[in-house]
């Protein structure tokens, strides 16, 4: 009878484990996320967090302000690190149909740029990606980069004139330059010189929230 009655107690922790597990699928399926707007992030590293903490990068902020500000709202942070924009533009197709996205902020072209590549392959790309949310009635945020004056002042204006463009063409919500609050001081950035730390995070929630909130209501 007591090895019964412990068989019995065995079986009833089974089942309600079994429950629980059920319930944190079904909470963490697509479906869980019905009837929430969805805000896509699709950028590089310096929006996929490099050298920080999963909590700590500017996209994770912003999601956290969100769940208070806007709580009928998600973030989705498709970003990679190292991606260039012909990355970005192979998979855009993928990323709006997985997400769906009420709006979609591309935060692209600095790998392009520090490689040396095409003004004009990174315009097209970015086109391409820019097109593919308009397409999915989503709202577009543009977010531009700078390069280092050491690429020469002809590729350099080229380069960053590209995303104004785009915004114009495309009348797109657009911040010019993604690292305009912390690029003035060295102590914002890691040892690469070029990721921000995470003490210079809140500045870049907070510069990207002044292009991202208005696309929100």
């Amino acid at each position: 009878m007591k090895s019964r009655s412990r068989y019995g107690a065995w079986q009833g922790r089974v089942q309600r484990g079994v429950m629980i597990l059920l319930v944190l699928l079904i909470f963490s399926s697509p479906a869980a996320a019905a009837g929430l707007k969805t805000v896509l992030v699709f950028g590089d590293s310096l929006s996929a967090g490099y050298g920080l903490a999963i909590n700590q990068g500017w996209v994770a902020l912003t999601a956290q302000r969100m769940r208070t500000s806007h709580p009928d709202w998600r973030v989705v942070n498709a970003s990679i690190s190292g991606e260039t924009t012909a990355g970005g533009a192979s998979r855009i197709g993928a990323e709006i149909a997985r997400s769906r996205p009420s709006v979609v902020v591309v935060e692209l072209g600095s790998n392009d740029g520090l490689r040396g590549l095409a003004v004009s392959q990174t315009r097209a790309n970015l086109e391409r990606i820019i097109k593919a949310a308009k397409g999915a009635n989503a709202k577009v945020l543009l977010i531009g980069m700078r390069l280092p004056p050491n690429f020469g002042p002809q590729y350099t204006h080229a380069f960053e004139q590209t995303f104004v463009d785009l915004s114009k063409q495309y009348r797109t919500a657009f911040l010019p330059f993604l690292l305009e609050p912390v690029a003035a001081n060295r102590a914002n950035f890691q040892d690469d010189n070029m990721h921000p730390t995470a003490a210079a995070q809140p500045k870049l929630r907070d510069y990207v929230w002044t292009g991202l909130q208005p696309l929100l209501k």
